[in-house]
């Protein structure tokens, strides 16, 4: 191995787990390694804005870039309707299909991923995914996997079910929730294990998408939010992260006409941009209240003509920054939001939509760190005196206070990067 070992980073197509290896990928830089990211298709520019040096996907010959983004756009507007579900509900409307979708991106990787793999020979890989990508797991070199969703990904009999959102003495809703999550993804689990026998991997059990790394497993959780397991994880394969946020260019507040009031920072990912109906209400719940808000929207300002002098919309923000500075922020419970808000301290709405935000908004709320509200079933009034609750809850902001010490006192980046560097025998 070289004196700079070579370690590509392969997120899912998905900012969450892009930006979170943004955030490793900085710490192993400044270690000595060098870090560079296999990018899927739509996601050019995304880590060379960061400095780093970056390798295509192909799009397939049936696809190209433009069109695989038109394809996940519409598959989430399709889905839009199914974000009001509960997660039980949720199981056969939005998650067997879009473990479907999942396989599909594998099968449709699989050759171009191997062909990048051979020519870049890395040292190390580090995998932040949902899934195995059988490319990985046969490159020839160790690989890790990050575990950027919430810990439930992990399964314990004393953790509740993944993308359940049930609180883990939840017994009965647990028996409940893992025989419909096995029956709906059976059809999509069958199919990938068919896959992964033609590469020569093993098959996984029922459920089971993505096997543990025999080098190195990064968790996100930090140790306030952790579960206590019936059955540890092994510590000379499984290391804990005080979450892991990425430094962020410095942001400056932008002009508003009620400039020393309180900050509100929302934002529902990529995902949740899409819903500008949604954010259209809420926004003329913002229009009532005595704070500032800065309004993450995507690629749809022309969505929105009527904003109200204490918004500021916006299609991207820097957002580690931006949240330092709030002091609220909604979202909809995605890993790295719920990390970065615990990580400065700042308390959450968390609105989930689907996958492992239900989980975060359970974890979030049930600590008293935050609260829980339903993505679209709340009255402007209950809105409302929700935020103004969360704004002036000093004793929730305490707890958060102790909370963000403990997490800035070991940054879960470094913590990252120099459990990779032992791994590959780099102290």
């Amino acid at each position: 191995m070289s004196v700079s070992p070579l370690i590509a980073l392969f997120p899912e197509a998905s900012f969450g787990a892009a930006l979170n290896c943004v955030g490793i990928a900085q710490k192993l830089r400044q270690m000595g390694a060098t870090p560079v990211f296999i990018c899927h298709p739509g996601f050019t520019g995304v880590f060379a804005e960061y400095g780093f040096k970056e390798y295509h996907l192909a799009p397939t010959a049936k696809r190209s870039t433009d069109a695989i983004e038109d394809y996940w756009q519409g598959f989430i507007t399709t889905h839009l309707p199914h974000f009001d579900l509960d997660p039980m509900a949720q199981l056969p409307t939005y998650v067997a299909p879009t473990w479907q979708a999942i396989v599909n991106t594998v099968v449709a990787a699989e050759d171009g991923l191997a062909a990048l793999f051979d020519r870049i020979r890395p040292d190390a890989i580090l995998l932040d995914n949902v899934i195995m990508f059988p490319a990985v797991a046969n490159a020839g070199c160790p690989w890790v996997r990050v575990v950027s969703c919430a810990e439930t990904e992990i399964p314990d009999p004393d953790v509740p079910p993944y993308l359940s959102g049930l609180p883990a003495d939840d017994r009965i809703g647990r028996e409940r929730f893992e025989k419909a999550y096995l029956r709906e993804t059976r059809a999509a689990h069958r199919r990938y294990n068919a896959f992964r026998k033609t590469h020569g991997l093993a098959q996984l059990p029922a459920g089971h998408f993505l096997e543990s790394s025999p080098v190195l497993n990064l968790l996100l959780a930090p140790s306030a939010t952790r579960f206590p397991r019936r059955n540890p994880l092994p510590e000379d394969r499984f290391v804990y992260l005080e979450g892991c946020v990425r430094e962020e260019t410095r942001f400056d507040a932008p002009h508003m006409p009620v400039d020393h009031a309180r900050l509100v920072y929302m934002s529902f990912g990529s995902l949740g941009s899409i819903d500008t109906d949604l954010i259209g209400r809420m926004i003329d719940v913002f229009a009532t209240l005595p704070a500032r808000f800065l309004v993450n929207v995507g690629g749809f300002l022309e969505a929105y003509s009527r904003v109200p002098d204490n918004v500021y919309l916006g299609s991207w923000f820097p957002q580690p920054s931006v949240v330092a500075e709030s002091d609220l922020f909604i979202h909809h419970g995605g890993n790295n939001s719920f990390c970065e808000a615990l990580y400065h301290g700042v308390p959450s709405l968390v609105m989930p939509y689907c996958w492992d935000g239900h989980d975060n908004a359970q974890r979030m709320d049930e600590l008293d760190l935050g609260r829980h509200l339903h993505r679209s079933r709340w009255s402007p009034d209950a809105l409302r005196s929700t935020l103004v609750t969360l704004l002036e809850d000093t004793a929730m902001r305490d707890r958060l206070a102790a909370v963000s010490r403990g997490m800035k006192a070991e940054p879960g980046t470094e913590r990252a990067a120099r459990a990779v560097m032992d791994a590959l025998g780099h102290r």
